[in-house]
């Protein structure tokens, strides 16, 4: 049997009659907020790449050569961002998942010990904030066991799943599965709830993502202003929510510390949180916990 038939396309999925989750006390909705910690992982000219990430930044100098601009405002985001965004959370005794590039975190011990102290959980972005299509194959199953070995180290235990730059190379999920360090990935945008897939002979759990529910949307034009961010957010929740009453699903919210956490955008998440804090049947929740739910309340058939 081809070790890789999960990488089949399926483009049927649940279909018309998807699993009812039974979120915990009822909940119509799942929400979970992913913050992505990448600054001090990103490509840069100290650490010898030869090059300067300007991906996801506010379009840095626009040269080719060390780009300081870029790079400050990637430090913008740790120095700066990290803090407003968990300031807006612990206000709301919100909890969240970091989607932690290791490396990021290994120049950051006061964010460290703000990520322990407020009990986020931890969802791998690898060693670094880089592209793992372009990695072989023993490449990448270093780079999976030193990101492991590195969150041990710097939040003493290891992340609870996985989550690549820009997806996946088509080995990653078999290396995440022989690592057998992770309860689920989420390297899927094709739909919202979990479901498994079988990897190596083994059942694994995905945990989609989403890149619309996004604040990449600011630098990528299709957000401007506070507002744009928060009705969009608000809008998404509010159909899933209708459709909870009869049809539970997940919504992730991703948020990046050099996007996010500028006030002028941040304004528009803490307009978002509080309308999430005026529905009582939401279930905001940390990503572990809705692997550790599906596991539970939706075995694998086989």
């Amino acid at each position: 049997m081809n070790r890789d038939t999960h990488l089949a396309r399926d483009f049927t999925g649940y279909g018309a009659t998807p699993p009812h989750p039974r979120w915990p006390d009822g909940a119509r909705l799942a929400l979970n907020l992913a913050i992505n910690f990448e600054e001090g992982s990103e490509a840069s000219f100290p650490d010898g790449d030869g090059l300067s990430e300007t991906r996801l930044t506010e379009g840095g100098g626009g040269f080719v050569g060390r780009d300081l601009a870029a790079e400050s405002m990637f430090e913008y985001g740790s120095r700066v961002g990290f803090w407003r965004i968990n300031r807006l959370l612990a206000e709301r005794g919100l909890p969240a998942t970091v989607f932690a590039c290791a490396l990021a975190l290994e120049r950051n011990p006061a964010a460290c010990s703000e990520i322990v102290a407020r009990g986020y959980d931890v969802c791998a972005h690898g060693w670094r904030w880089e592209r793992h299509q372009g990695l072989s194959e023993d490449e990448e199953r270093a780079r999976i066991a030193r990101t492991v070995e590195s969150l041990k180290r710097t939040l003493g235990q290891g992340p609870d799943g996985w989550y690549c730059r820009y997806g996946p190379s088509v080995n990653t999920r078999r290396l995440l599965v022989e690592n057998s360090s992770f309860l689920y990935d989420s390297d899927a945008y094709n739909d919202e709830i979990p479901y498994w897939t079988r990897v190596l002979g083994r059942n694994h759990l995905v945990v989609p993502y989403s890149l619309v529910t996004n604040d990449a949307k600011f630098i990528t034009g299709h957000a401007a202003t506070a507002n744009d961010f928060f009705e969009s957010l608000r809008d998404s929740f509010d159909m899933l929510h209708r459709e909870g009453a009869q049809q539970p699903r997940m919504m992730s919210v991703g948020l990046h510390l050099r996007i996010a956490g500028h006030p002028g955008r941040a304004a528009g998440l803490e307009r978002f949180l509080d309308h999430v804090l005026r529905h009582e049947d939401v279930w905001v929740c940390r990503r572990v916990e809705i692997a550790r739910h599906w596991r539970e309340m939706h075995p694998p058939a086989v």
